[in-house]
């Protein structure tokens, strides 16, 4: 019988213990750099997307010559209140030989890991080397992954924290405390920019929406900041002015899709962007001085989670085995043509 190894959300959760968050992010880091560098040999398109009024649900495909991968994820920015997370999701993927599923996973604590390595990546090529304070505006679910990604990469020490909701600030604080950091928690967006090489804004609420204005990011923020704008993530939602925008340079993961969901949305259509695969190729250059202004423009894209899954699957495979359990998903008859036998059989 073929079984289907999978990673549930307490098999993630122990993998990532063991092997110390930091460290995961840092190998996806890694992992995705490889991936995206043969961004033309994948097979990749926009995501899927399902549209309420409540949230969005999405699947996120992407394949190479061996191996297909999805994601499906929600996001829906009134969860909490009601008790549930604002983003769950699960992911697979597949052999291309025969289409047989190869590995199953939970992919909710998974993206928190991936969305962070996607920064860091990032981060890798467009920021100052020289960053070690980030200003983290929105202390939900993702802000001690992007802390210990940017740490990863960059070496950052300190934390400047705004939240609309206090218990959130406060609870990053104490997440973040204890693994290391220095953090200040700020009264206002405009505070939180003060002093920072790296800006993260990652919000929730699915609306156009200014987080922290043009003139708090020009007049309190270094020179030569990194604004890591990863919140603006489907059509209607932004985070930042349009004039922030059109004074950056802008780098995304794929403009087809940011055009619709991200910052660039509220620009015009021809508005100039570099995909990120170009200046990990070296095609196209990425920062051009340590005074200039650069945004990521990341909505998230099916290879960051394509890549995720391929690593975890080998990783936990290969590290701690006995965290996998195996599903019987694949039908198999003795006779290939003869599925009803399966229910004779029953």
């Amino acid at each position: 019988m073929t079984t289907v190894p999978f990673l549930d959300v307490k098999g993630a959760a122990a993998w990532a213990a063991r092997r110390g968050p930091q460290a995961v992010i840092a190998g996806l880091t890694d992992a995705m750099d490889r991936d995206f560098a043969r961004w033309p040999e994948l097979d990749k398109r926009p995501r899927i997307a399902t549209h309420s009024a409540e949230g969005v649900i999405e699947l996120m495909p992407t394949a190479d010559a061996e191996t297909y991968g999805f994601k499906l994820v929600n996001g829906h920015p009134a969860n909490p209140a009601r008790g549930f997370q604002t983003v769950t999701a699960v992911g697979m993927l597949a052999r291309i030989d025969n289409g047989y599923p190869s590995f199953l996973a939970e992919m909710t604590l998974l993206t928190g890991l991936r969305t962070a390595a996607a920064s860091a990546l990032a981060a890798r090529y467009l920021a100052r080397r020289d960053s070690r304070v980030m200003a983290m505006i929105g202390a939900g679910s993702q802000a001690e992954f992007q802390a210990l990604g940017m740490r990863a990469e960059l070496g950052i020490e300190t934390l400047r924290v705004f939240d609309v909701d206090p218990a959130a600030s406060e609870k990053l604080a104490r997440h973040a405390k204890d693994l290391g950091f220095d953090v200040v928690i700020a009264a206002d967006p405009a505070e939180a920019a003060r002093g920072a090489d790296v800006v993260t804004t990652c919000t929730a609420d699915k609306r156009n929406a200014v987080v922290l204005s043009d003139a708090a990011l020009r007049d309190g923020a270094n020179a030569g900041v990194f604004v890591n704008a990863i919140g603006g993530d489907c059509p209607g939602k932004t985070e930042l002015e349009p004039a922030t925008i059109a004074r950056a340079s802008v780098f995304v993961e794929h403009a087809e899709q940011t055009r619709i969901e991200g910052e660039i949305q509220k620009q015009a259509p021809g508005f100039p962007v570099t995909e990120l695969w170009e200046v990990v190729t070296g095609a196209k250059p990425g920062r051009r001085s340590d005074d200039e202004l650069v945004v990521w423009d990341s909505v998230g894209f099916a290879v960051e989670d394509w890549t995720t899954l391929k690593f975890v699957a080998s990783d936990v495979a290969a590290s701690c085995p006995e965290l996998l359990a195996h599903l019987d998903l694949i039908a198999e008859p003795s006779d290939p043509k003869d599925l009803f036998s399966l229910l004779q059989d029953a």
